[in-house]
């Protein structure tokens, strides 16, 4: 027994010595074997953590984009494209060009859950352009018209043709084959949804080490798992589609989460949405004509969203469309007009930050981080309606986009054991329920039934 104990002793030594001498000497570090991914409902995103070293990087595709559309399109002759080359040719070919897969994952829509089927699950096929359909286990899939016939492609099918892409992107920059990976999920996804995640990894030929929870990922990647005297954590995560608020208790690098709240339909896109009906009547009132055209509306989608990123910078900017249908039109909107537009929506950002602290049974003044995650944080009015409810600054400094997957990188350092040695990083899997706003079912079936 004491030889067996001298022997795992001295193995632990020389790998202290050997991280040690090539921190000192400058040695080469080992090439990663371990990527940490962020599989996202509107963007993805890939990075490794460096031994030696002890930072993470985010990998950028050939194009340069760290953080990769979650979109991927097919040809008509099979032909298949990812992130933003898809995206590029999406308002042509709008049949064939799959996004938003991951709200799909994983989930059964239940034959006798009538109601939830023929109003939530129509309003989502109305709301895509390409087809979605149920087999025969209610599962949801994609149906794409090629011309050698009818492709059909299940969510985490979508799902590993975006990880393959990052993992090509990531074994070019490290100049090696990649093997293992962590994968993060949101904090509310059941064992089910995860399993499907796994396995869209698993499809793309990587062996999946970790499952970890998005909020979590997120503390890693500020470190709090490394700071002294910080227990509660809320992480507010507003991405393209959806709102998350976690509470996050923490104690000895080990994360439990406590509560989750929040709105599976407002996000980005929703703000999108907003700007989008303004302009439309106000193109209507000019030319007594409505847009219908699918190409003219994916045109205008796409310019507001990049209309709204320059709004987090500048106080205005001009919206500019070269429409089919009207030919050019330009609308200068100030941040405060979209602020305005979007103006019941941000403050229904509130609920789910209020819903999560009474499930946790905390109060305000207890909570010692707050973190921000998802693009729709750089939005000045969220950050500001985030540190007014908490009553403290919240933390941005990571990139928001990226913050999920930095976290996925640093615990794929914490299992690869590369040096320097991490806080060994934990989570306990909830068994806790997240709790939901929803828009009324009535809503939805008015628009349903528009």
């Amino acid at each position: 027994m004491s030889n067996s104990m001298s022997m795992i002793g001295g193995a632990i030594l020389v790998l202290l010595l050997a991280g040690y001498i090539a921190q000192q000497y400058g040695l080469p570090p080992p090439k990663p074997k371990i990527v940490g991914i962020d599989l996202g409902t509107t963007f993805s995103s890939i990075g490794i953590y460096h031994a030696v070293t002890g930072r993470t990087t985010i990998i950028a595709d050939d194009l340069g984009k760290k953080s990769v559309p979650s979109v991927v399109a097919f040809l008509s002759n099979g032909s298949v494209l990812v992130g933003t080359r898809a995206v590029d040719q999406q308002e042509k070919n709008p049949q064939r060009t799959i996004y938003d897969a991951k709200r799909f994952i994983g989930k059964v829509f239940q034959p006798d859950d009538e109601q939830f089927l023929k109003y939530y699950f129509q309003a989502d096929k109305k709301r895509y352009p390409f087809t979605i359909l149920l087999d025969k286990e209610g599962r949801a899939y994609f149906e794409i018209p090629l011309d050698s016939g009818n492709k059909l492609l299940y969510p985490e099918e979508v799902g590993s043709i975006i990880i393959e892409y990052l993992k090509e992107a990531a074994e070019k920059h490290v100049e090696s084959k990649l093997s293992q990976a962590v994968i993060s999920v949101p904090a509310e996804f059941t064992e089910e949804q995860r399993n499907f995640t796994a396995k869209a990894v698993e499809l793309a030929g990587l062996e999946v080490r970790r499952v970890i929870s998005e909020p979590t990922a997120a503390a890693l990647a500020y470190g709090l798992h490394k700071k002294q005297g910080i227990e509660n954590v809320v992480v507010v995560d507003l991405g393209g589609g959806t709102l998350d608020v976690s509470v996050l208790w923490l104690q000895g690098g080990t994360f439990v989460t406590q509560a989750m709240a929040g709105n599976n339909r407002l996000g980005g896109q929703d703000f999108n949405n907003r700007v989008q009906q303004f302009l439309l009547e106000k193109i209507k009132n000019q030319f007594g004509k409505e847009i219908t055209n699918k190409e003219d509306l994916q045109t205008m989608r796409l310019e507001i969203e990049r209309a709204k990123l320059r709004l987090t910078a500048h106080p205005k900017t001009k919206i500019q469309f070269k429409l089919i249908e009207i030919g050019e039109w330009s609308y200068e909107m100030t941040r405060d007009e979209f602020k305005e537009l979007n103006d019941d929506l941000l403050k229904s950002i509130e609920q789910p930050m209020e819903a999560a602290l009474q499930d946790a049974n905390l109060d305000k003044e207890a909570v010692d981080e707050v973190v921000l995650v998802g693009g729709s944080t750089r939005l000045p009015a969220v950050r500001r309606i985030a540190g007014h409810f908490f009553g403290k600054p919240p933390n941005f400094g990571v990139d928001p986009e990226l913050a999920v997957v930095t976290g996925a990188a640093v615990q794929a350092g914490v299992i690869g054991g590369g040096w320097p040695l991490q806080v060994a990083a934990m989570e306990l899997q909830t068994k806790r329920r997240k709790r939901h706003f929803y828009t009324d079912v009535e809503s939805v079936k008015k628009k349903t039934e528009a």
